[in-house]
Formats: C-alpha cells, structure tokens, sequence
C-alpha cells in the first residue's frame, strides 16, 4: 500500500489558494503515458538570453520525450548546424543537449549566435525557443587622468563613475582604499547611473580616494576607476589655491557657497519621460542640490501610489514599484524642498508590454472521428502578432490537413484520423520579445487505464480537505466516477467536488470520511477501476503556548510549549528565534516542553516561535522576548550658554535597554574644594537632553548625568569639562549661631561653618559680634579665621546676650546676619527652696509641696527640682536600717510633685532642691512624715503536720510584710469528697500572737482544703492555700484485706486459671491445623473494641470485663466554690493529695486508683462514702 499525506496548509488566509494551486499542479501532469506512441515534448531548453562564462564550456540545453524516442537537430542563426563538423561539439546520448568543449581550444566569441533545437519522431516536430548564446564580458575601464577638484565649502559635486559597459551590466559602489565603503546620507548618495551627487560639500569630504568600484557578478570580477581627490576649502583658501597652483579650468563649479534653493542635479529640467516593460521595477530618481540641503518626495498625478509596491530607496531620491503594470502609466512628480524654496519635476511614464500568455495552448489527445481546438491567446503593448506552425513549418507551407481549420488564434480540428497527429507551434510576439509553445495533436485509441498506485492510502488532519487522485488516460476521453465501500453508491456533488482531471475533493473532512473508496473510469473501449482509503487524523494543537517576557540582560527565561497531537503520528518540536534556527550557544537548552535561556543578553530579544511538525500538519506559536536593563550611561556631554551663575549641559543619552528612561539625574563635584564627592544637583524628565543648572561663586564645577528607568539607574557619564565660575562676596551667613558659657565668667560663641562651595571666594572670615541685652553698650566685634568657635571671657555669670556671626572672604561682606540670644556661663544655685510641706494620700502614696526658688538666685537655666526621700526608721520596730535614698526630678517650674510606692505604716523623710545646668543648689531642711497602716502579705508559709485519725496541726510563718500591727488570723476549711465536691465551709479566728494549730475531731481518711491570711485595723490580707488527709481506722482495712484470704475467693481464681490454660490448648491445636478458632471469627465478624488483644510480652489473653474497669484514668482537678468539675483543670496527680504516697497497682499491673476526673458514665452506687481511695476499697468495690 502506498502512502499518501495531504499537502499541509501554509496560509490560513489564503483559503483555497493552496488547493487551487494544488489542482493546476495536477492537470497539468495529466500526460499521455510514455508507453503510448505520442509525439515529442520539449521537457528541459537554455533561456532565451543565455550570457555564458568564457572561460568554461558552453552546454545549450535541449530535452525532450515521445514514442518513438525522438530524434534531435540543430539551427544556428537560422541555417542547420552539422555538429558532426565541428570536433569541439557533441551532443549528449539519448537527448539534444550541445556540448561545445572550449576549455581545450577554441573561443567563446566564435559560438555567438542563436540556436534553436528541433525533436522530431514520426508522429511530429517540436522546437525550442530560440536561444540567443553570448558570452560575459568585464572590460577594464580606460585609462584617464583625473585631476584633484578643489571646491568651496558648500558648493554641490557629482564625481562621475561611467563605468566600462559589461554583460550583463555591472553592480557599482563607492569605496575608499581600505575597501571601506563610503558613507551615504540624504547629503551626499549615488545615483542609479553610479554618479556619486553631493548636494552640497562640507569640509569632512576632503579625501584623495574616492573610487568606483564595478562588480560584473557573471565572472565574479571587481574593476576599479581610478581615485578621484577633492578637496574642500574655504573662499580665502580656495582663492589662495587657485592664484598659487590651479588655472581657472580646474575650478570646479561656479555656485556660490552661500544658502541657496534647492535645483535639480538628475534628471535635467521640469519634465522627463521614462519607460519600463510590464513586470519588471520601475525606478525613478530625483537627485538635487541646494544649501541647507533639500529633501525629496513623491507623488503621483491623478492618482496615489500603490502602497505595497512602492518602496524609496536611497534616502527617498529613489521610487521604486514592484511588478509593474499598464495601472502604473502616469506622470510621477518629485519634490525638492529646502528652507529657501521648492522645485517641481515631472516623469511620465509609459508601461509597455512584451507578449504574455491569457491561453496558451494544450496537448490535444483524440481518438479517431472525434473533433477538438487549439487555442493560443496572448496579449502585450503594442498587441503581439499571432503565427502558427506544424512541426516547425509555418502551417501556410505545411502539407495540407483536410481534418484542420485555422481561425485566427485557434486552430478547429474535425473528423481527425491517426494522420492528424502532429505538433503545432505558436508564436506569438511584439517589438519587446516573443511567446513559442509547442502542443501536440496525437490521435489515438486506448482502453481506460487509472495511473494512480493502487491501494494508495491517503492521511489527512480532520477539518480540512481532502484529495484522493485519480490519475487517468483513455481515448476517448474516459468519464470518472467514485464510490465509498465495497456496496457503497455513487458519490454526488452535494457533498463531495469532482475535479476534471479525476480527482475527488472533500472540502471538510470528518471523522466519518474515513474508509475505502473506489475510482471507476469508463469509456467505450473498456472500463478501469482502483481502491484508495482514506484516514483522519486528529489536528496537532498547543495547548500551552509560550507567553511574552521582559527579562533583566544576565538572568534567564523559559518558555513553555506543551503540543496535543494525533496518538499515530509523532510530532517533533522545533523552537525559531525570529524565524530562523536557534543560535549555537550553550546558554540555550530545551527540556521536554521548554526552551530555556540563561545568561541573557541584549542580543537575545526577539520572537520565539515553537514549530510543531507532524507529517501532515504543523502548527506553531510565538511570544516575545524583550531583555531590559538599566540605561546605558549618557554621552557627548557639553555645556554651552556660560554665566556667572547658571550654565546649560546637554547630553546625549544613552540605549534605554528596553526599558524607556524616565529621568536624568545631574550631579555635581567640586574640583576645588572636593574633588571625589558628587552631589545631586538637580533631575529632568526622560524626555529632555538639556538643562539649566543654577551655579554658585567661586565653585570649579564637572558635572556627570545618570539615566534612569523602571529597571534602575545607568552608571554615570564621564564628566563634563570644567566650569570655574567668578568669585563673589558670600551670600549666606553660617547657621546653628548658639550662646552658652562653659564658666560662670565666659561666653563660648560656637556657629557651623560655610563649608567650600558656600564661601563665594577666597579668604573666607568670620565677624562674631555680641553684647548684653538689658544694656545699653555698643556692639563688641571681632574678625576670626575660618573657625567655628569664639570665647568672650570676663563675663557675668549668667547674663543675657545678643550674638551675631557675619561670613566674609576678599570679595566682601554677606548680607546683614540674624540676631540670636545667648547666655553667659552658670553657677550652682545659691538658695533651697522653702516652706516644703507633705500630704499622705494614702499608705503608698504622698504628695510634696514647696516654693519656688527666686530666678536670680537659680543663677542658671532652671531645669527643675529634685525631691530626695528615704525610709528613716519603723515605727512597729524602731529599729534603725541601712538608708537608701530615692531621688525623684520634676521638670521645669513645679511646686509639687508625688511619691509613689511608698511603704505602709512607715517612717519617711523628704527635702526639695533647685536643679540649673551646673548643678544642684542646696537642701532644703528635712521633713518627716508617717506612712498610715495597709493590709499585710500572705503568710510566708503554712505546713500540715502530724495527721492521725481526726486530726490536723497547722503551722505558719508571719507575713513578712505586715503593713502594720497583726490583729489576728483567719483559717477556713473544709472537706472534699471522691467526686471533688467541696463540703460546707468552716470559718475559724486564731489570735496574732499563734504559729500553730491543731484542729480536731475531723472525718477519718478525709481530704481538707485550707484557706489562710493575716489581719490588721485595715482589712485582711492575701491568702495562703493548702490541702492534708486525715489517716485510715486501721481496723476496717484489716477486714477488707480479709477478703483475700477466704476460700472461695481462692477456688474461683483456680476454675478461672484453669479455665484460661483449656482454652490455650485448643487454640493452639487449632492454629497448627491451619483453621481459625470460632472467637477469633467472632472477634472477626464484631470487632469488638472492647476485647483486648493477645499479649506478646507474657503469652496471656486480654480478658472481657466492664467498660468502666478499662477506663483510663483521668487526673482530677478540686472542685471550685461553684460546686461544679472543670475537666481542663484536672492537672494534679494522686501524688498531690496523699503527702508523697506513691499510686499502687494490682498483681496484673492495673493502677488501682479510682480518683479521677469526671466520668462520662458513672453508675449509682448505694455504699458510695467519701473516704479516700485504699487498696483495700479498690479490692472491695471489684468485687
């Protein structure tokens, strides 16, 4: 079976055009199969123009086919060509291609000529076009001597290239000796001619080597002209250059230098006519000169341009239209314009036409007795002359054929037989070339035969169409018809398009298209048939297309292409970077579904696209990379528009990297007073290249500019030149002016300097100025050196003065400067404040109050008073103690002030001093005052000792802060049952004078909880807590051990050992037998939670018992006042309430203590007490 792949859609756009092209591809390879007699075809010729290489042989194609295999001659220039005479031509085995052999001898020169090739066989003749040989030509150009141009400075030039005439014509360029080419611009361009134009010269365009340079491409050979100097001199120069060396000859050009309007150097005048045959480019050109220099456009009378064929080269002084047509005739006008004045120029052109083919004619195949035409139809300007001919003969001197009627461009054949086959020629031609085709006439009959393979399996993506061929041949001409399935019916044109040359269209192939189907081709000789099939596969898709990123030059990006395909067809996945292959460069990696880039950098950006390519489809999908940066640094930095204080700075910046610069930082250094450190200056938009920088005096400025965009800043441009400005007298005064003695009989002046870029000038000074403010005195001034500080001695103390300090250098003085007020130095103040009185507030609180010490005798800056208070002595103990003394600080002008935290039924004393800058000033005398009495602390501790059968003994420590005199102790307890149930609350008085306790008469085996405090006139103080349990009656827990020893407590422990070693038996019996014992099925089918598992440990078996026997213990909390048991408060363990008694267990283990938390389910007991738990209790309540 062979395989067969629809073609795969290149252009969605384009719609049918793919399959359209597809199907003339077809039809035209409908042919007469070669084993068939049927006469010749012109298959392979040599152009028309054939330019050749003179120094390689010369091969004039000629190939053609037929039944009988034809038979080849030669023309040259109209006469038959005898090869067999020349030694140097052969012709090729099996075909009409010549071979002149000039490599060995021989001239290319001596073959000129036109050729024409003719096959003939005995069914006809067919011939070739005629082939016009010529060989290349590359001639030297010829010697001249160029003199040097000497011009002035804006005149307009044309250096002439007119190079040597080659064939073909020669590509032309403008090099210099370093075969560098020289640069081209809207000033100075070549022309199509190959004339260099200047439109106006400049100094810079003085050089000795302007040279043109011809490339004939054929011969792969560069002739060059030789160099031309020009030189560019002002008019004194020039003057001087002619008067000294040039006679007036070799001055080149007579318009003046100065601005003038633009005047066209090509083409000459107002008008020009340009014609150009349909097809090729249209070029025209408008070069002009003029000062400044103009610039070019275009225009179309009466029309507009066509926009996707015209293109302007060269700096727009040249229109070109693609594929031109008859449309494009017209007057095309260029522009000229510069600031003085515009000039018109008007090409018409005119389109004509070399013959060009509407109907060429075809290869008529008949059977005998059927009739048909031949058609030629060609068209051109001037309208082309139609000729016919018969294997090569006109057709008016041709035999004569009764069976053919010629009607102009049409030839009628009627009631042909097998003499009618024949090949005609038509020629159709005009002054600008010619058409010749060959088609055969060939009579035959012939039985259908289908040429497509048999079994031939076609493959097609789903939605799209499909073409099953159905290549044939038959005399008469066969009809076609298709079918689907081995029963199937005929296929209609409702669904399906039936093209002439055989071949089945299904416009939108489906899922359901799938199968066999069945070409028939019936004439009436016989009929043919074939099978082809047809399979649809699903379309490949992408599913995860990559998406655009903006990446920072140095990081790395991925991007994801994830493909859906057909499960029969592989896809392979190709990545593009602006449609061509990857770079070779190892930063570059794909994994699976991704390309990863690394390391990216500038030359990185661009399109990427994922091709993915199966063998009948392939889809692709692109995202852009854009690789940003931070701006390069800005350049060409120049400062123009110099003044005293400003100055402007443009620059040029520099690539923004993808990122557009949103602003220029300027930044500053100080040459001469601090080189190294830049300042910020001032900042611009990103759209700006100038600004106007405020300067200051005396200041030796360079400044630099730092670009800035959303990814960061650039690195700084080189700086600029320097900027010395011009000295003035200062025009500010120093700052931070302060006032402030350092001794009581000085005044320390102290300011913050100017620094260098502030002083204006050289010789900076200070004038420090002062005198007192209450006085009457004149101004004290002194002029210091560039300090910072200034020391008036022999000054009353703390005095009031007025300061100023006035900056000043060679130039002068700076303005009037700001009065400030200081003071000379302080002293410790001479007097205490008085009439300090006290006011308790409470037992930790006082209140302090005084009066105000007068201003003069502070002698300073008043900061505020200091209140110094200690514990003197106890009034409960009066004994004395360490003093520590508490210093308390008011700020400012406060009387009075509190005493926090002091302490109850306590001696204090307290004085008051005065605080300035110096220091304190002295006590005032001491006042004393008594703290009233508080609560006192808990007791320091309280222990449980000697517990019997109904008693307790309680001892204590005293509070160590009694806050008073003690008048007595408070005790309450009382009882706490298994459930944590607090029992009734008993309220006891113990005199102050106890530190021990002992209470009777209580419950055996009975918990308590204790609560205790302290008391003095004031109220109670805080309590102290604790529990104890009265011990167990000795003769009730040796009745309950009793319980132990009787018989049949022992015998029921015997049936039940001996029950447990009967049931080991069978289970083991049972486990060596492979089976599982009815309770391990039973345990199986339950899942009982409740049964515990086989210990590994010791081999014995979990035993059924109550839930309530199993249940974890929970530890208890004491229940509060409420009455009511909090399960989150349960964090004590028995431990706490048996005074270091250990929890005890059981012979198996189990923890026999039962005081717990709260239970979930709790049954009702009726012998339920509250004694604490024993072994014994737990031993009883099992049972």
């Amino acid at each position: 079976m062979q395989l067969k792949i629809m073609p795969k859609k290149k252009c969605l756009s384009a719609g049918r055009v793919p399959l359209i092209l597809f199907l003339c591809q077809m039809i035209s390879a409908l042919e007469v199969p070669l084993d068939l007699v049927q006469p010749p075809t012109i298959t392979q010729q040599s152009p028309k123009d054939y330019i050749i290489d003179p120094r390689e042989n010369i091969v004039i194609q000629c190939e053609a086919k037929g039944k009988p295999p034809p038979s080849f001659s030669w023309t040259r220039n109209g006469t038959h060509f005898d090869i067999d005479k020349d030694p140097l031509v052969t012709m090729n085995s099996g075909s009409g291609t010549l071979v002149i052999n000039i490599m060995i001898e021989g001239k290319a020169e001596t073959y000129e000529g036109v050729y024409q090739c003719t096959a003939r066989n005995e069914r006809g003749a067919a011939i070739s076009n005629n082939i016009v040989v010529r060989p290349s030509r590359s001639p030297l150009w010829t010697k001249e001597k160029l003199e040097p141009i000497a011009l002035q400075n804006g005149q307009s030039l044309v250096l002439p290239c007119r190079p040597p005439i080659g064939l073909p014509p020669p590509i032309i360029f403008w090099m210099d000796n370093s075969f560098q080419r020289l640069p081209q611009s809207e000033r100075v361009s070549q022309g199509l001619n190959g004339d260099l134009y200047f439109s106006n010269v400049l100094p810079e365009d003085t050089r000795e080597d302007y040279i043109c340079y011809a490339r004939f491409n054929h011969t792969q050979t560069i002739q060059q002209k030789q160099p031309i100097s020009v030189k560019v001199v002002s008019v004194d120069e020039l003057n001087d250059t002619i008067a000294a060396n040039l006679s007036d000859t070799e001055f080149y050009g007579a318009k003046s230098s100065r601005e003038r309007p633009p005047t066209f150097l090509t083409p000459e005048g107002n008008a020009s006519n340009k014609e150009e045959l349909r097809g090729n480019v249209l070029s025209l050109e408008c070069i002009a000169e003029g000062l400044p220099t103009p610039l070019i456009y275009w225009a179309k009378e009466d029309g507009i341009l066509p926009t996707n064929r015209t293109f302007y080269r060269n700096f727009k002084k040249t229109l070109q239209i693609i594929h031109v047509s008859e449309a494009d005739s017209g007057n095309y006008r260029c522009i000229a314009k510069n600031a003085l004045g515009v000039i018109h120029h008007t090409i018409s052109v005119t389109v004509k036409a070399a013959p060009y083919w509407i109907m060429a004619p075809k290869n008529l195949v008949l059977s005998p007795g059927e009739d048909g035409t031949l058609t030629c139809r060609a068209n051109g300007n001037p309208k082309p002359r139609i000729n016919w001919l018969t294997n090569g003969v006109p057709i008016e001197i041709a035999p004569d054929d009764p069976s053919r009627k010629i009607d102009g461009d049409t030839i009628i054949f009627s009631n042909v037989q097998e003499r009618s086959s024949a090949v005609y020629q038509c020629n159709a031609s005009n002054e600008y070339g010619y058409l010749l085709a060959n088609a055969f006439v060939n009579v035959l009959a012939e039985p259908p035969r289908i040429l497509t393979s048999a079994n031939t399996l076609y493959q097609v993506i789903a939605n799209r169409p499909a073409l099953l061929d159905c290549a044939f041949f038959g005399s008469p001409l066969p009809t076609i018809e298709w079918f689907k399935g081995a029963k199937g019916s005929a296929l209609h044109e409702d669904i399906y398009v039936f093209h002439e040359n055989g071949t089945l269209e299904i416009p939108v192939a489906q899922k359901d298209s799938i199968g066999t189907y069945t070409c028939v081709a019936r004439n009436k000789l016989g009929i043919a048939k074939n099978e082809v099939h047809l399979e649809i596969k699903d379309p490949t898709r992408i599913i995860k297309q990559p998406e655009y990123a903006v990446v920072q030059r140095g990081g790395t990006v991925s991007f994801e292409c994830k493909v859906k395909h057909d499960h029969t067809l592989i896809p392979t996945v190709t990545w593009l970077k602006n449609n061509s292959e990857l770079p070779n460069d190892g930063r570059f990696t794909i994994d699976k579904d991704h390309l990863v880039v690394d390391d990216v950098n500038d030359d990185d950006g661009g399109t990427y696209t994922c091709v993915a390519n199966t063998t009948l489809d392939n889809v692709s999908a692109s995202a852009v990379l854009s690789v940003v940066d931070v701006p390069n640094a800005p350049f060409d930095l120049e400062l123009t528009n110099h003044l005293d204080k400003s100055v402007q700075l443009s620059w040029t910046p520099g690539e923004d990297n993808n990122s557009p610069i949103t602003k220029f930082i300027i930044e500053y250094e100080d040459v001469m007073h601090e080189m190294g450190l830049w300042h910020h200056q001032s900042e611009v938009s990103g759209t700006q290249t100038t600004a106007q920088l405020e300067l200051s005096p005396y200041v030796n400025y360079s400044f630099r500019v730092v670009a800035v965009n959303s990814i960061g800043r650039s690195l700084p441009s080189h700086p600029s030149e320097q900027y010395l400005t011009k000295a003035a007298e200062p025009d500010k005064n120093p700052t931070a002016v302060e006032g402030l003695g350092s001794e009581p009989d000085n005044l320390v002046i102290t300011w913050k300097p100017l620094n260098g870029f502030e002083c204006n000038g050289p010789g900076l000074q200070y004038k420090v100025s002062w005198r007192q403010k209450d006085g009457d005195d004149e101004w004290t001034s002194v002029v210091v050196a560039n300090v910072s500080k200034y020391i008036v001695s022999g000054t009353p103390t703390f005095v009031p003065y007025l300061i100023k300090v006035q900056a000043l250098n060679d130039m002068g003085f700076a303005p009037e400067p700001a009065v400030v007020m200081g003071h000379s130095g302080e002293d410790l103040p001479m007097v205490a404040p008085g009439n300090v009185r006290v006011s308790v507030v409470n037992s930790t609180l006082a209140e302090v109050h005084w009066d105000p010490v007068p201003l003069k005798s502070i002698r300073g800056h008043l900061q505020g008073y200091r209140i110094y208070y200690w514990k003197a002595q106890s009034s409960s103990k009066r004994s004395r103690r360490h003093i520590e003394k508490k210093i308390l600080t008011f700020q400012g002008s406060k009387t009075h002030g509190m005493l926090p935290g002091l302490e109850p039924f306590s001696h204090y004393a307290v004085n008051v001093r005065v605080v300035n800058g110096k220091g304190e000033g002295p006590a005032s005398p001491d006042r004393v005052f008594n703290t009233p009495e508080g609560v006192p602390s808990a007791p320091s501790s309280l222990k449980i000792v000697n517990p019997t059968l109904d008693s307790l003994t309680l001892e204590w420590d005293p509070p160590s802060h009694p806050n008073g005199i003690l008048t007595e102790y408070t005790l309450k307890y009382q009882p706490i049952n298994s459930t944590h149930e607090l029992g009734p609350l008993v309220d006891l008085k113990i005199p102050a004078n106890k530190t021990r306790w002992t209470l009777k008469n209580l419950n055996f085996s009975t918990r308590y909880k204790f609560y205790f405090y302290a008391q003095t006139s004031v109220g109670s103080g805080s309590q102290i807590t604790e529990e104890a349990v009265t011990t167990v009656d000795e003769a009730m827990a040796s009745r309950q051990v009793d319980i132990a020893t009787q018989g049949w407590f022992i015998g029921l422990m015997c049936a039940v050992a001996l029950l447990i070693l009967i049931l080991l038996i069978v289970c083991f019996i049972r486990r060596n037998k492979g089976g599982k014992y009815p309770v391990k099925e039973k345990e199986d089918a339950h899942a009982d939670p409740e049964i515990q598992p086989m210990k590994e440990d010791d081999g014995t078996f979990g035993e059924y018992s109550d839930a309530e026997d199993h249940k974890p213990l929970k530890k208890g909390s004491r229940t509060p006042s409420d009455r009511t048991v909090k399960k989150e408060d349960s964090d004590d363990s028995l431990v706490d309430y048996g005074e270091g008694v250990n929890g005890q267990f059981n012979e198996d283990g189990s923890f026999i203590g039962q005081y717990s938390g709260k239970k979930e389910k709790e049954p009702t007991e009726g012998n339920e007490s509250s004694e604490a738990p024993s072994p014994v209790n737990a031993m009883n309540s099992f049972v």
